[in-house]
Formats: structure tokens, sequence, C-alpha cells
């Protein structure tokens, strides 16, 4: 868990390098559904074309098919993105359950709001085709009031299970992996 701009699809890509674990972001899962036009794809595409969220059911459902398409090819799952609700993480927990299996561990990367906001200003004007979103601070610190609002619950869900593990995301790259790595080693 982690808000846009702290590092997590960098962090997400590495270590599902060193553990053989599939690096599932729903932004990219969308866009693959979407593409290849999946029965999935196009219902999700009829609300995101009325500028609605796509249903957690649809987005479990992509989900629980990316699970099955890997299964026994990796150690594991690195989910980004998901879950950012409680009814999402309640919705993943059955869905693994279903899977015989369960999230291990939940590893949060915390950055403080004006850290993020530069970082996102700077990603948008490095960025060849940018983000509308990402180039208005105003809009920028509404979506971490969003994201503090609704990802608190998920924390909450799964700090009762002891699965929850806050970090400092500030620092270099590698600083920031040796940390997470750290922990994913403890429960290996």
């Amino acid at each position: 868990m982690a808000l846009p701009g702290s590092g997590k699809g960098t962090q997400a890509v590495k270590l599902a390098e060193t553990f053989n674990l599939l690096h599932i972001s729903t932004g990219d899962l969308f866009r693959s559904e979407l593409k290849n036009e999946t029965p999935l794809g196009i219902e999700a595409k009829k609300y995101m074309d009325k500028g609605e969220l796509v249903p957690d059911e649809v987005t479990i459902g992509m989900l629980s098919n990316k699970l099955d398409e890997y299964a026994g090819k990796v150690e594991g799952f690195i989910f980004d993105g998901y879950p950012r609700t409680q009814l999402q993480a309640e919705a993943l927990d059955k869905l693994l359950d279903l899977k015989k299996t369960s999230i291990s561990l939940v590893l949060a990367l915390e950055v403080a709001e004006d850290e993020i906001v530069h970082r996102i200003l700077e990603r948008g004007k490095a960025s060849a085709n940018p983000r509308p979103d990402d180039l208005d601070e105003n809009i920028i610190r509404n979506r971490f009031k969003i994201y503090l609002k609704e990802t608190a619950q998920v924390a909450d869900h799964y700090k009762k299970i002891d699965k929850f593990v806050a970090l400092n995301g500030v620092g270099t790259i590698d600083e920031i992996f040796d940390a997470l790595k750290a922990e994913i080693e403890k429960v290996k």
C-alpha cells in the first residue's frame, strides 16, 4: 500500500524480480483486459466510458483470472493498487481463501504529503505524456486526502490480523528496497 508517487511501482517490480513474484498492478490489469477485449474488459469499459468506477466484482474477476493464469508459475503475488477500500480487502481475502491462499504481508510506504506532491509534479513535468492530474497540485492533494480516508480502513483491516507493516518511503531506492526485502524475508 502506498500513495501515488511513493515509489511503490518501482519497488514492486524490484521485489517481484527478487522473490519470483508476479507484480499485479490493477492499472496494468485493466489496460490488458481492455486491450484484449476480454468479457471482463468489455464490462469494465462500460463503466469507464461513463466515467464511473469499475465495480469491485469486475476487478475481483480480473484478479481471479490472473491468479489462475500464474498459479504454480511464481512463488506468489504482489498486489499494487489493490485493495484500496475495506470492501475490496474483504473481497480479496475471500478470493484468496477460495484459491487456498492468503495475504502474507501488507507493506505500506509512508511519505509526507508535501513530498508526494513534489514527486508527482516532477513526474508529470518529466513525462512525455503526463496525466493531467499529475500536473495540478490541488488534484494531487485531493488524491492524497482520498487515499488516506479510504486506505486507513484497509490498514486497520490487516493490522487486526497482524499482517500490516508501515515503512518509511523516503530515502534512496536501494534503502527502501532493502527495508521492504527484510520484511518479506521475515515471512518467507
